[in-house]
């Protein structure tokens, strides 16, 4: 027989549960995967599918789920935590698509809010700072609080930690609405997405509101001061303003909650200030740190110090009733002893700190 009347050997070909193929297409069912190859070989080939061959949004769906069930299962995740991550994901816009969900009258978005914003800080939270929080028994479970903290890391990160600390570590999953500066507001994209997820302008009248309703409000009273200030002044706190948040509490009859944090005046140490370009930028400051700007965009990487945030027990406001927020004196007391609490407990909580980063 001539070479040229051989039969030609068969093509060699690659399917999906073959042995060299990735462990994850090997999961896949049989039905399921010669569906994927056949979808695939279109795409790849440049053929039309049919009408008889074009898939459903039911079977892309399915084959979206059961490759993604493969691939944890391949990764050592749970299939089922997969599964269920899904379900919500879609659940989640369909109801943004219907519009079946809330906002209130300050923009708070909770759908939004839980399922988007939150999920995105968690990363941050679990595994680059590893925040360890305490005291949390001493946030309410239901009513209003003033929840007042100290402010640092020259990117204000604190505020958004303690606001996933709050909702996940307490066991009535609360929201910390918390108060913004103009600027916050004044920035494209920030101050929407601050909107939506509970943040609102620090104004007296907005706080009163928010605690009247029973809300947790967040407030950092050092503002611009704290998280600009240089490392070497680092956990030392700035003034506390005319004492706006303790009338606040005053007025609404709610407790004050002080939150000492750690950890976050080391994610970008502040070595010097570049006023020049702060003016031209208008913002508070212009930032130098140990990798920005000599490393460009990377230095915007906060560093992964770690993280502890003591919620300390409550100072009770109700006692004095709604005019003592007219009495100066007192409140310049109410603001002197929330500082003086914070201050001590930031001491107490770095000589328990064994390493910045550990």
């Amino acid at each position: 027989m001539d070479a040229d009347d051989a039969p030609a050997a068969p093509a060699a070909t690659r399917h999906p549960a073959s042995d060299d193929a990735p462990g994850w297409e090997r999961a896949l069912p049989g039905g399921l995967q010669a569906r994927a190859e056949q979808l695939v070989g279109a795409v790849r080939g440049g053929v039309e599918s049919s009408t008889q061959t074009r898939p459903g949004p039911a079977e892309l769906v399915e084959l979206a789920v059961n490759v993604l069930r493969a691939a944890a299962t391949t990764a050592g995740v749970p299939a089922d935590d997969v599964e269920r991550q899904v379900a919500e994901s879609l659940a989640y816009l369909r109801r943004r698509l219907s519009g079946d969900y809330e906002v209130d009258e300050f923009g708070f978005d909770e759908d939004y809010t839980v399922n988007v914003h939150l999920p995105l800080l968690r990363p941050l939270y679990r595994k680059w700072f590893r925040v360890e929080v305490r005291g949390i028994e001493n946030v309410p479970d239901v009513g209003g609080a003033l929840v007042v903290g100290n402010h640092s890391g020259t990117i204000a990160m604190d505020s958004l930690m303690t606001q996933v600390a709050v909702y996940d570590e307490h066991p009535r999953h609360r929201h910390l609405r918390m108060l913004g500066a103009d600027l916050v507001f004044s920035t494209p994209f920030v101050g929407t997405m601050a909107r939506r997820s509970g943040t609102t302008l620090a104004a007296n009248t907005d706080a009163e509101r928010l605690l009247r309703k029973g809300a947790l409000v967040g407030v950092w009273p050092e503002g611009f001061k704290g998280v600009g200030k240089p490392f070497t002044e680092r956990y030392k706190l700035q003034r506390f303003g005319r004492g706006g948040f303790v009338s606040a509490a005053l007025r609404a009859g709610v407790p004050i909650v002080p939150v000492s944090i750690v950890g976050a005046e080391e994610i970008y140490p502040i070595l010097g200030d570049m006023p020049a370009v702060a003016r031209l930028l208008g913002l508070p400051y212009a930032p130098i740190t140990p990798t920005f700007p000599l490393l460009g965009p990377l230095g915007l990487v906060p560093l992964p110090s770690k993280w502890l945030i003591e919620f300390g027990p409550p100072i009770d406001t109700s006692a004095f009733g709604p005019e003592a927020a007219d009495d100066p004196m007192l409140v310049f007391d109410l603001t002197d002893q929330v500082r003086e609490t914070i201050q001590q407990t930031l001491y107490s909580l770095l000589m328990h700190r064994t390493s910045v980063f550990l």
